[in-house]
């Protein structure tokens, strides 16, 4: 009883000294010079050492305030965000109004585990409590508050439950001692590209293989003669894998401190890179360069004068004659008097993402991404939420066409060396459209020779074009396809019939891709070719405004061509009664021939046949048969 009596009285006394004010000047003094030795160590960056002498400092007196609060600062430093709140708590615990104060930085350590409505009630008591004199401290203090209550929000109105964010470092092949950044890959996933900081001084970049779906082969420099001894960095692939757009600072033909230069593939590697000129490039900073996957417009970033402050976002785009436009701001709906950085526009070419660091968010610079609307504007940015965004800076983010598998560099805890790339599944509400590629070869029908064409991709929808891409002297294309439109595509060679198909990706969710060898007919009496694009309902000859697109290239094929004769013949399949099939397949045709002459085509430049099922090209015997039988087409009849 006696022992017991004793321990509570013991007990009562420790209670009783934690609930007095806390007194800077009662601590013991072989604790006082601990912490002084500390705060030395601290100052020369030697955290761990400092770290164990605070300790000491707090088992040699336990009601040392000062020393856990210093310990809740140093973790919080070094990220350790949980360690860095069970200190801070300590010293709360020992004299809340003391440590009033370290409200601030203890909220902010809640926010780096994502306690976002713990942080923002920190806060809270801090200004209900003793609101601080310093302006800059109450300056910082609003700005917290307003990340807090824009953090909590978010959750409210995402609440995405299941969704788990787990970063997967991409491992030795990839990552090494030193940093790594930047990454990208190209369409088909085969090749990996990224900056790699050797020495702590000098970028270069390094690109590797895909061997299965989850191995790479280990990276090596860039082939050729894109990496010098100058710094190269923040570079984009083309998604076909044949330029590489990047920055390379200080170089002896730079017009500013950072230019934006271009690389090509060639059989021996990259090219030697070359300036983009004083079109794009000025005295001033630009760097960040993206490429659309049609390689028609260019991203970047410049600090040039005329913005709306800090660093802006700019678009260049591709000109008839093969050179870049005037860059043009992207507006004060993206732009704004903060920084904006880092762009990358995904594979579907509808989807942008950046870092800003004045847009509403958790921390220094968050990641958002917009959406470009049918008349070319872009929606208001989306901040991707957290855990993807932190009270930390994010950035170099790529998605692959699969609109998920997501990439971006971070230093973890797992990094083999400073920054390492990782790769997560992106969330579902801020994921861009599942992107298919199509590839291919553009070849004369009766040499074989391979044709450099214009391939065009049109949103049958609103009849506008998506995507053109201009073939290589092999007439060698690759073209990206959104899921969840309906696309003509066609493909336009002077002195040749052009070619149509389409692809519906409406309400599918196909996971191939398609290689697509396009053979072109030369432009001759009696030569053909099947009008893939154009639509009518079952049974009638009314001809829908998806056929639009393709009616009109049919018509600016005439135009370029005054002197040629055509015959416009309709084909059904055998379903019905052959004399009422005959009638459709004439009307059809004559629909489409209408259509010509309200475009001011000649008439007696024009026929219209119907053939009816007399001229299948396939067996009646199944739909798929049936469908490429239901067809209309085109033939030279006079040139």
């Amino acid at each position: 009883m006696k022992k017991l009596f004793l321990l509570l009285v013991y007990c009562c006394i420790q209670l009783i000294s934690f609930t007095q004010p806390y007194d800077p000047g009662k601590v013991n003094k072989k604790a006082q010079q601990y912490f002084d030795q500390a705060y030395e160590r601290a100052a020369d960056g030697n955290y761990a050492n400092a770290l164990g002498l605070l300790q000491l400092a707090v088992k040699t007196d336990p009601g040392f305030v000062d020393a856990y609060l210093a310990m809740g600062n140093l973790y919080g430093k070094m990220k350790n965000y949980r360690t860095s709140i069970e200190n801070y708590e300590k010293a709360f615990a020992i004299d809340s109004n003391y440590t009033l104060p370290e409200r601030l930085p203890y909220s902010v350590n809640l926010a780096g585990i994502g306690e976002f409505e713990k942080a923002l009630a920190a806060v809270n008591e801090l200004l209900e409590k003793k609101k601080p004199n310093n302006p800059l401290t109450l300056e910082n203090l609003g700005k917290r508050k307003r990340s807090y209550e824009f953090a909590v929000e978010y959750a409210k109105n995402n609440p995405e439950k299941n969704y788990v964010f787990a970063p997967r470092n991409m491992g030795d092949s990839i990552n090494s001692v030193e940093s790594e950044y930047f990454p990208c890959l190209t369409v088909d996933g085969k090749e990996f590209a990224f900056t790699r900081k050797l020495n702590g001084t000098n970028e270069d970049f390094f690109s590797s293989q895909q061997k299965n779906d989850s191995n790479w082969s280990k990276a090596r420099p860039m082939e050729g003669n894109v990496n010098t001894e100058n710094s190269e960095g923040a570079q984009n692939i083309s998604q076909d894998g044949q330029w590489l757009v990047f920055t390379g600072c200080y170089r002896k033909d730079g017009m500013g401190g950072c230019d934006l230069y271009i690389s090509y593939k060639t059989e021996n590697g990259w090219s030697e890179a070359i300036n983009l000129g004083p079109g794009i490039n000025t005295d001033q900073w630009d760097a960040q360069p993206c490429l659309s996957p049609d390689k028609r417009e260019l991203y970047f970033v410049s600090r040039r004068f005329g913005g709306f402050g800090g660093s802006d976002i700019y678009v260049c785009r591709m000109q008839p004659n093969g050179r870049w436009g005037e860059p043009e701001n992207l507006g004060g709906g993206i732009n704004t008097p903060g920084d904006e950085q880092c762009p990358f526009i995904h594979a579907d070419n509808q989807t942008l993402y950046f870092t800003s660091s004045f847009w509403q968010g958790y921390g220094d610079e968050d990641l958002f991404f917009v959406r470009r609307q049918p008349n070319g504007s872009w929606t208001r940015p989306v901040n991707l939420g957290y855990p993807i965004n932190t009270i930390d800076r994010e950035g170099t983010l790529f998605i692959a066409s699969d609109g998920k598998t997501a990439y971006y560099a971070s230093d973890r805890n797992d990094s083999r060396g400073g920054l390492d790339i990782y790769r997560f599944e992106l969330r579902e509400n801020v994921r861009p459209f599942k992107t298919l590629w199509v590839k291919g070869k553009v070849f004369d029908k009766k040499t074989n020779a391979g044709l450099p064409s214009t391939v065009e991709l049109i949103d049958l929808e609103t009849r506008k074009p998506m995507t053109q891409v201009e073939t290589n002297e092999k007439g060698e294309y690759l073209i990206t396809l959104a899921i969840g439109k309906d696309y003509a595509f066609n493909v336009n060679k002077k002195g040749y019939l052009f070619y149509s198909d389409n692809f519906s990706l409406k309400g599918i969710n196909p996971d191939t891709t398609y290689e697509k060898n396009i053979g072109l007919q030369p432009f001759e009496i009696n030569a053909n070719i099947v009008l893939n694009n154009i639509f009518f309902d079952v049974n009638k000859f009314e001809l829908k405004t998806e056929s639009q697109a393709e009616l009109d290239l049919l018509v600016q094929l005439l135009l370029d061509n005054p002197t040629v004769k055509i015959e416009i013949g309709g084909h059904t399949d055998n379903i019905g009664k052959p004399a009422d099939n005959l009638a459709l397949s004439n009307n059809r045709a004559k629909a489409v021939v209408n259509y010509l002459v309200s475009k001011n085509i000649p008439a007696q430049r024009l026929t219209a046949k119907g053939y009816g099922e007399t001229r299948p090209v396939a067996e009646n015997k199944t739909e798929a048969g049936r469908a490429v039988n239901r067809r209309t087409e085109l033939k030279v009849i006079a040139k």
